[in-house]
């Protein structure tokens, strides 16, 4: 498989699976309004919803960087990084973003910001220590892959969907203590419905999580495809990621809400290789990005 099919099958699997996402909201608004027989609810859910997330996502990138610790620098800081993201920049088409260190031992990297024009790239201490320069530019293709597909946006629509199935099912279930609903119209066939519909109302969050985890790692197999294009040597990131994987410190600046957005997961000794905790992962496993890497052939 060619990178250029690779990224197009990835693309093609993250739309099929964000079309799933909306129909599960759809579902959920639909099921708690019929109850209510109120649509008032589902249209106070999303404002509430939109107006959150625009904050959300306006100043998402100095949340990130402040929990992360992140220190912007500049050219003088560190040249031999910053011609990398400059000469990686040029090649893709992007404008350079801000570079920002983490002051952390593990090799790590991320991309965060609400546009290309907005962007920020930020690396650990320990990546730039221990990757060797074609690994370094294999990272910072890969992070800069991120910005140039949009990721950093589409990761924002997945946390807007989320959230608004959450708030959904948790209002269902808070208002359902106060009674209402179309109790005169239960006979046998509506008492199933309402059984089924209070099934969906439990599970659609477990869902909505699984499906947000499932379109990450399909966005970072994509990034991995167009960040080796990038380089054209995906040899580079799949050494990175060799390294990244197998380095045994701990990223203390890491938490749930920001781990996926690192090019590998910040948590170590915290895998578990069952199939079912592998739905709520939001990395692919490190040797299946390897061995994608590997089996690319950047010169057809």
């Amino acid at each position: 498989m060619t990178l250029y099919n690779q990224a197009e099958s990835n693309t093609r699997k993250t739309w099929f699976l964000m079309t799933l996402f909306f129909l599960i909201v759809i579902a959920l608004g639909w099921f708690i309004s019929y109850y209510y027989n109120d649509q008032s609810i589902l249209y106070i859910a999303v404002g509430f919803s939109i107006f959150s997330s625009f904050g959300s996502y306006w100043w998402s990138d100095k949340l990130v960087l402040a929990m992360s610790g992140a220190k912007e620098i500049k050219h003088d800081d560190n040249k031999e990084l910053y011609h990398i993201v400059e000469n990686l920049c040029i090649t893709a088409g992007l404008p350079v973003p801000k570079i920002y260190i983490i002051n952390e031992a593990q090799p790590n990297a991320f991309a965060t910001g609400r546009n290309a024009e907005h962007a920020v790239v930020a690396v650990t201490q320990g990546l730039l220590q221990k990757l060797n320069k074609t690994e370094l530019e294999g990272v910072i293709a890969h992070e800069l892959s991120h910005i140039g597909n949009k990721d950093m946006l589409l990761q924002t629509v997945i946390v807007v969907l989320a959230g608004f199935v959450a708030i959904l099912s948790d209002w269902f279930f808070r208002m359902s203590f106060f009674g209402g609903g179309r109790r005169d119209e239960r006979d046998s066939g509506g008492n199933i419905m309402m059984i089924l519909g209070i099934v969906a109302i439990i599970l659609a969050p477990i869902a909505a999580t699984m499906l947000q985890m499932a379109i990450s790692r399909k966005r970072e197999f994509l990034a991995d495809a167009s960040g080796a294009l990038l380089t054209r040597y995906p040899e580079g990131l799949a050494s990175a990621l060799e390294k990244i994987a197998s380095d045994p410190n701990p990223l203390k600046s890491a938490n749930n809400s920001t781990a996926h957005l690192y090019i590998s997961n910040p948590f170590k000794g915290k895998k578990s290789q069952n199939w079912m905790s592998g739905l709520f992962m939001t990395h692919p496993p490190v040797q299946e990005r390897i061995k994608a890497l590997r089996g690319m052939d950047v010169n057809k």
